[in-house]
């Protein structure tokens, strides 16, 4: 049989940048495998990913604002896909991988708890182990998914998960999806922020709108451009020093009005007594956890095994679990 990845592979080097990441070059995985005869090994990645019982829970996990009444706003799964599509665009026109960054992109969010970064600061107040979502992602693709067994994922995939938010990563692809998170989280969160009346289109700084544009779609692709223009056939990814400025003050603007307004906060006050309660109880009835999570523990220890299991939680099995074992059976449903 024809092996096509041969094919892909040998037209990656026709087209890619040289500061590209090639699929026939990764460095590997931890567990060696038989090669396919149809994908690279970062479609592989992806499929895996985008299969995985973490990634459909994305559906259901806040993005911002915590469980919404309305499907309009984003969920964890829709800013994935946003991410993802950013980064792939980025990629397309630098010539760099774009099955790679669309990979990492797919399992960047993995690891995030219920309620979005208000169950992430929960769970990292609450428990006796320092609790980021980035590294719970890594965490989630090499040993929780399959029960136990990982998703045996390239390294190169899990320097871009593992970097996302902190730390630079060693490829091109990694620093754009860096990036194209920024952009998007950003960008979507005004959009559901002005759907919600926490904010409106006249609020957006001055400075924001004169150098970004007027709408999200303006904002995206001048962002985008700034990117594509500064970063082309150079061994960095960044944009010009207005956008950035812009982008920087367009976060902050964020960050004070929206992230830490007395909207969220409030909200933010509700979720830290369910993940609370949830964490002491699990923590003085560990039988009661699933099956895996104790014998997890038995080489992780409680605290870590108890916030991989609250990680994993959707916003509304959190709240249901939460009702389940503290809500009378006749107050529940009773509004």
């Amino acid at each position: 049989m024809k092996c096509f990845r041969n094919a892909i592979e040998k037209n990656e080097e026709i087209i890619f940048s040289r500061f590209a990441t090639f699929s026939s070059k990764s460095i590997g995985r931890k567990i060696n495998e038989e090669d396919c005869n149809f994908r690279t090994v970062f479609q592989r990645d992806r499929d895996r990913i985008l299969h995985s019982s973490s990634f459909r829970r994305l559906k259901y996990k806040t993005q911002v604002f915590i469980s919404p009444g309305m499907d309009y706003y984003r969920t964890r799964l829709t800013h994935t896909l946003e991410v993802s599509q950013i980064a792939r665009t980025i990629c397309r026109a630098l010539n760099l991988n774009e099955d790679l960054v669309e990979a990492m992109a797919l399992g960047h969010d993995l690891g995030h708890a219920p309620f979005g970064h208000a169950g992430e600061r929960s769970l990292n107040e609450i428990s006796n182990e320092r609790f980021v979502h980035a590294m719970q992602s890594l965490r989630v693709v090499k040993l929780l998914e399959k029960d136990g067994k990982g998703l045996n994922l390239t390294k190169e995939v899990l320097d871009g998960i593992e970097c996302h938010s902190s730390k630079e990563s060693e490829t091109l692809e990694g620093r754009v999806l860096k990036i194209s998170d920024k952009i998007a989280y950003i960008n979507h969160d005004i959009e559901d922020s002005i759907k919600a009346n926490i904010i409106s289109n006249s609020d957006i700084p001055k400075l924001c709108i004169d150098v970004l544009g007027k709408t999200k779609s303006n904002r995206i692709t001048t962002m985008i451009s700034s990117i594509v223009e500064n970063s082309f056939d150079k061994n960095d990814i960044s944009m010009d020093l207005d956008v950035l400025n812009a982008h920087k003050e367009l976060k902050k603007f964020m960050f004070t009005t929206v992230y830490r307004s007395k909207f969220c906060l409030h909200e933010e006050v509700k979720v830290f007594s369910i993940i609370e309660k949830l964490y002491n109880y699990f923590k003085t009835n560990k039988d009661e956890l699933p099956t895996f999570y104790i014998e997890l523990s038995e080489i992780y220890g409680i605290d870590r095994c108890i916030c991989d299991f609250i990680s994993g939680m959707t916003d509304r099995y959190a709240v249901n679990l939460y009702n389940n074992i503290f809500i009378p059976k006749n107050f529940i449903g009773i509004s």
